[in-house]
């Protein structure tokens, strides 16, 4: 390989579909592949430039490229089979291997299967997939995501997050599968498997599992996409070992193809050192994706593991935390040094070959790294067949795939409250109103709602609500307005913090106006009927305290279809599911002194973080109940 075909191999970068031209932009392959050049102006890679396909696979030699477009199956075949063509037409015929997030999980506020404008099929997110805990459900999950993977061509997922929550603030909680790290460990266990096989072969999807080790221990919830975030802290004896790389070792035995480091750094100022399994201090204060001491010592000697190193998004650039000072052709050297074989969010290959060709890193770091990266694209079978068959999928199969993943929707909602059996409610001739409560869009949510026809208002929302409930609840009396009703449903997602920057104050958990809930109009309605259910989405582990004493009855939710909610509510399932996080009582379990202290640890799960502190930290309801870990109600 010459300097420029290696320099290639080491990024990977979005690349955006054909479909996705807009008027008058260039395209080649009958529309299928976007030739666009042009700067980006706007969101994460502004400042970089957009290449023409065709010029990024045959002249600037890249071979990995990630997919975000929300397309057909059959239409991201088609366009991964096409820059298959492409590549072959390069001097040595390197396959490309398309990557995606994962697709196969809500992240909405949807009716159900019918409202989602989705082409692969939704489970709740990951953290209702753990509060329902059906492994076999989880098996079918992996198995469908697998099937569809496999059908478009996508033959790398960036997926899954293994990482322990453990900071209530933290963002990404999310898309984690909770704080229980032997629960986590159990699922990833199954998943890698069904997803990769026993190993890599031509059926294989290829996983990323992230982020190492782990990006629960935030400090104060603050992320490090943002410079507010960028440590790691570890301020609890033995909590890295103890909580936070167990999983990652689980993904590691169980042959994980590639892991990717978080973008933060390991603080001795900020954490109690030494921290096992090391002997004294962080030796290396730099990015997980630049430290040789986590990647190298930690990850492959210690922990075994046998795969690459793929970094997080613009690690090069704007969230090189602990590298600021090294020039960028030094950057792409202390990360290949380190261990890291591909580094997303750039399509910067001249730096990359500068770095080669000037000697900046040396030449057998440099093809290390590129037998680490291209040993997957033989074992995925790319050389002896990258294509795949278009076939559209069978009606029938689709809708047993989605009768599976609604029956996950249902196991993921967990009761906490039901004050006098308020649940199921017992409906007769009573009038039921019900209403979502959610944060008006924004400018650009409205503009591609109403390019997809869907409500671009939350009260166009829940007109298409009502109209909804009414079809899949034939027996139910809904009416249009709370002041005619004698019982209410409210479905509540509280909004708070945002992805890519940080909030003025730290992270708001609390439901209230600034989480755009409008507690006045709640009591309005709590003093009009007779009871009051209330479900809250849980993106984030919300205080209940504004909340818990007004519902007669009260259900959480992860992502989960707002039609399965409802079932449950009204008794067509009953509940089993328990919490995957504990909900922290009040502001004050979760209070940040002067000198930037959390009254609860930040690298401790809830369920023992009141080992660590003189005060609770987990809810309590008006019955006792105490909202921890693994807590949930039956009807029984």
């Amino acid at each position: 390989m010459t300097p420029e075909e290696k320099a290639g191999i080491f990024p990977i970068f979005d690349l955006p579909m054909g479909i996705s031209a807009k008027e008058g932009e260039a395209t080649s392959h009958d529309g299928i592949i976007l030739e666009v050049e042009e700067e980006y102006t706007e969101g994460p890679f502004t400042g970089m430039t957009k290449y023409p396909t065709t010029k990024m696979i045959q002249d600037m030699h890249m071979r990995h490229f990630l997919v975000r477009e929300n397309a057909k199956i059959e239409e991201i075949a088609q366009w991964v089979n096409t820059l298959q063509k492409i590549a072959e037409e390069s001097r040595l015929g390197i396959l490309v291997i398309e990557t995606s997030n994962s697709r196969n999980e809500n992240d909405k506020a949807i009716y159900n299967s019918t409202a989602t404008d989705s082409h692969f099929t939704e489970f709740p997110g990951t953290l209702g997939l753990a509060a329902g805990h059906q492994m076999e459900r989880i098996k079918e999950w992996a198995t469908i995501g697998h099937q569809e993977f496999l059908a478009s061509n996508i033959r790398k997922g960036y997926m899954y997050m293994v990482d322990t929550a453990t900071d209530p603030r933290w963002l990404r909680t999310y898309g984690t599968f909770g704080e229980y790290h032997p629960q986590i460990s159990e699922i990833i266990q199954e998943v890698i498997p069904l997803y990769q096989g026993e190993s890599l072969d031509e059926n294989s999807i290829a996983l990323t599992i992230k982020h190492f080790p782990g990006g629960g221990a935030r400090e104060n919830g603050f992320d490090p996409h943002y410079v507010e975030g960028q440590y790691n802290v570890y301020p609890t004896a033995n909590s890295l070992q103890d909580y936070h790389l167990p999983p990652f070792q689980t993904a590691i035995d169980a042959g994980a193809s590639s892991i990717m480091p978080y973008y933060a750094i390991p603080s001795n100022d900020k954490s109690h050192t030494p921290q096992p399994p090391f002997d004294g201090d962080f030796q290396e204060e730099i990015a997980f994706a630049y430290n040789k001491e986590f990647l190298q010592d930690l990850l492959v000697d210690r922990m075994g593991f046998k795969g690459y190193i793929n970094t997080d998004t613009r690690v090069l650039d704007s969230m090189a935390w602990g590298a600021e000072d090294l020039a960028r052709d030094e950057r792409v050297a202390r990360m290949l040094t380190a261990g890291s074989a591909l580094v997303s969010g750039t399509n910067d290959v001249e730096i990359f070959q500068q770095a080669i060709e000037q000697g900046v890193v040396d030449e057998a770091t440099v093809n290390k790294r590129l037998v680490e990266n291209l040993t997957e694209h033989f074992q995925l079978g790319l050389f002896e067949n990258p294509y795949v068959d278009i076939t559209p999928i069978d009606q029938e199969v689709v809708a047993e795939r989605r009768e599976t993943a609604f029956k996950a929707h249902q196991e993921s909602v967990v009761l906490l409250k039901n004050a006098h059996q308020a649940l199921p409610l017992q409906i007769g001739d009573k009038k039921v109103y019900v209403e979502l409560l959610t944060k008006e869009y924004t400018e650009e949510e409205v503009k591609q709602f109403e390019q997809k026809g869907l409500p671009s208002s939350v009260a166009a929302y829940n007109e298409l609500l009502q109209a909804n409930v009414r079809q899949s609840f034939p027996q139910v009396n809904f009416v249009d307005s709370y002041e005619e009703a004698d019982q209410a449903i409210l479905l509540m997602r509280p909004v708070s913090g945002s992805y890519f920057e940080a909030t003025d104050d730290y992270l708001d958990l609390k439901i209230h106006k600034d989480t755009h809930i409008n507690l006045d109009y709640v009591q309005k309605i709590r003093d009009q009927v007779e009871e009051l259910i209330v479900d809250v989405h849980l993106d984030l582990p919300f205080i209940l305290e504004n909340i818990e004493p007004l519902a007669d009855g009260l259900t959480v939710s992860f992502a989960t279809y707002l039609e399965a909610i409802l079932s449950v509510h009204l008794g067509e399932y009953a509940p089993t599911a328990k919490l995957p996080i504990t909900l922290p009582a009040n502001q004050a379990s979760i209070a940040v002194n002067e000198q930037g202290i959390c009254a609860s640890p930040n690298d401790v799960p809830g369920y023992d973080k009141e080992k660590h502190m003189d005060i609770p930290y987990a809810y309590q309801d008006g019955a006792d109940n105490r909202y921890v870990y693994g807590y949930g109600l039956t009807y029984d």
